[in-house]
């Protein structure tokens, strides 16, 4: 599971080190592509995705199919956007769907677990103390979030100012890990926590999931605090390019949750 959960990391993370430059420099090249037309169609259990008419397999050898034909068309349209070579680094629905089927789809709790510990020290529930302005920006763009969780779901969190770790109510853990269940199905799953990983919070995932804000909302309030520092220091241009491509991201995972079934009303 350890090796899953790094690759969904992996897929959210746009930041470059020595290391991965490194791990980047040692990966063969490019494959060119070698297909004309890519599509979506009814497959064996789901929908499909196809290259001049032949089924798309994931790196662990099972079919590339999503729960519903506009999803299996966001992949279609991943592969179709391709040039010469195909970029997996340019494909995060397609990357993302495959370490669903691969993995999440075997083993669900795991990655559970993994969205409910991000939510016991949740990043909206650490305040600044200072500056006022910072302050009240905060209160704006995650009091909503903190209210709805408490005021229509019960689950009452606790705020803090600064990094000491402060520990959450049982009662609203509780809350929180029964509505996380609610959407238990593998994609929605692989999606709630990529928005969790880009975001740095799992109250803004529960938050979209329940359509309660949408992606650009919670981009912006998963990064006000950079944001914030960039308007005070300026902005670099490979932190700026690292931003625009998690919000690139964000927003395709976000389409490709929308684009899922709706949770059963039993789940």
């Amino acid at each position: 599971m350890v090796a899953m959960r790094d690759l969904l990391n992996e897929a959210a993370t746009g930041g470059k080190d020595p290391v991965s430059v490194s791990q980047q420099a040692m990966k063969p090249p490019l494959p060119k592509r070698f297909y004309k037309e890519a599509s979506a169609a009814p497959g064996q259990a789901g929908y499909g995705v196809f290259l001049d008419g032949r089924p798309v397999r994931t790196p662990g050898r099972q079919l590339l199919e999503l729960p519903s034909l506009a999803a299996a068309s966001q992949v279609a349209e991943e592969f179709a956007a391709q040039g010469e070579f195909i970029d997996p680094a340019s494909m995060p629905v397609t990357r993302l769907a495959n370490t669903t089927i691969d993995g999440i789809a075997h083993d669900m709790q795991p990655v559970l677990e993994d969205i409910s510990r991000f939510a016991a020290s949740d990043l909206l529930c650490y305040r600044a103390a200072s500056p006022r302005e910072l302050v009240e920006r905060q209160g704006e763009m995650w009091d909503p979030v903190i209210d709805w969780l408490r005021d229509d779901l019960g689950a009452n969190f606790v705020l803090a100012e600064g990094v000491v770790h402060v520990a959450q109510p049982r009662e609203a853990m509780a809350v929180f890990a029964a509505r996380l269940r609610a959407h238990a199905e593998p994609f929605r799953l692989a999606c709630l926590h990529m928005v969790t990983t880009l975001t740095g919070s799992a109250l803004l995932a529960l938050a979209i999931a329940e359509k309660r804000i949408d992606a650009q909302q919670a981009f912006e309030a998963g990064n006000l605090d950079e944001d914030w520092n960039t308007g005070l220091w300026g902005e670099d241009p490979e932190a700026a390019s690292r931003r625009a491509d998690r919000l690139r991201q964000m927003e395709a995972v976000c389409a490709l949750l929308a684009n899922l079934p709706a949770p059963s009303a039993s789940a």
